[in-house]
């Protein structure tokens, strides 16, 4: 199917975040990354759709999947990229992040991809861009094209999102990958439960709409999707559990424990993973791990998003 014919139902000049997204708006950019699906099967793996079009991807983060992810969607749609960096840039000589996105946007870019330490900064670049701005990271608030590779993931694989178990297992406190996929799957009718230690478990999880144990096997039990998540130590402030060997004892994910899930359960993880400590490398390379279709789906969603930021951007004088 055209991904023109998704366009029609896209008004948003900006992809901040997965909070303010309709499950309708949800659909509409899963129906288009299914459209892009196809060219990235070709033996040329080009389309002109954005021939003449200019993306910034502004990382003050550090990143592998996502940024090299977004770069080769926008070669794919064969847009024109600048890829730019905190370290070395006109920021570590003082200059203020408002005045280097301005400086940026004299160059005329159509859309800007923002990934940036704290919270807030790609909503605070889309109210006062003219810039259509997508939000590829923003501390630990959101992820949003992260969590939509993850939807249409488990999509591919079991067909729907209504009323599938989702187990989320990990840091939970620190992961904004969390947070996009929690608004996500309950819009979208999914029962989402999530697990981790004590000092890893915001208080009050359950206001989130979401079941919350701090039982590993009790969060596996029945799940359709089970979603590890990696211990963020670099976000840690002090140690938050005795060591890395007692939390895989008590919530890595092991052969044996996934028998708990359903026996058609899909494993996910959003990278990078720690191997040994929230995962086993037999779970992790195992036959129900669709890791690595998270990272080829990846490409397919960011062109979806870039595809559908840019119509709005065409159609507005």
């Amino acid at each position: 199917m055209s991904p023109e014919r998704y366009a029609e139902s896209w008004t948003r000049k900006d992809l901040v975040g997965i909070a303010d997204l309709s499950p309708t708006e949800i659909g509409v950019i899963l129906d288009t990354a299914e459209s892009f699906v196809e060219v990235s099967q070709r033996q040329i793996k080009k389309v002109p759709t954005l021939r003449g079009r200019t993306v910034l991807n502004l990382f003050f983060e550090a990143s592998t999947r996502t940024r090299s992810s977004f770069e080769l969607a926008e070669k794919r749609l064969s847009a024109d990229s600048l890829n730019f960096s905190g370290s070395g840039s006109a920021l570590s000589k003082g200059e203020t992040l408002m005045d280097t996105a301005r400086n940026l946007e004299a160059m005329s870019p159509d859309l800007v991809v923002v990934r940036h330490q704290h919270p807030g900064v790609p909503h605070m670049l889309a109210k006062r861009l003219d810039s259509g701005i997508i939000n590829a990271g923003d501390g630990a608030h959101e992820h949003p094209t992260q969590a939509l590779l993850d939807a249409f993931t488990i999509r591919r694989a079991k067909g729907r999102l209504d009323g599938l178990r989702v187990a989320i297992i990990g840091d939970i406190e620190h992961s904004r990958v969390v947070r996009s996929n929690i608004h996500l799957l309950t819009k979208m009718g999914a029962e989402v439960v999530i697990a981790g230690p004590r000092t890893l478990v915001p208080l009050h999880g359950e206001s989130l709409g979401v079941e919350v144990t701090h039982d590993l096997d009790a969060a596996l039990e029945g799940a359709d999707v089970v979603m590890m998540l990696r211990v963020q130590l670099e976000r840690h402030q002090r140690a938050l559990f005795p060591s890395v060997r007692e939390y895989f004892r008590l919530f890595g994910l092991t052969e044996a424990r996934l028998k708990r899930a359903k026996d058609d359960v899909i494993v996910m993880h959003p990278g990078p993973m720690n191997r040994g400590v929230e995962i086993d490398s037999a779970v992790a390379d195992g036959p129900f791990s669709v890791i690595l279709d998270q990272v080829a789906n990846g490409v397919s969603v960011r062109m979806a998003v870039l595809f559908l930021l840019m119509a709005v951007r065409t159609e507005t004088p």
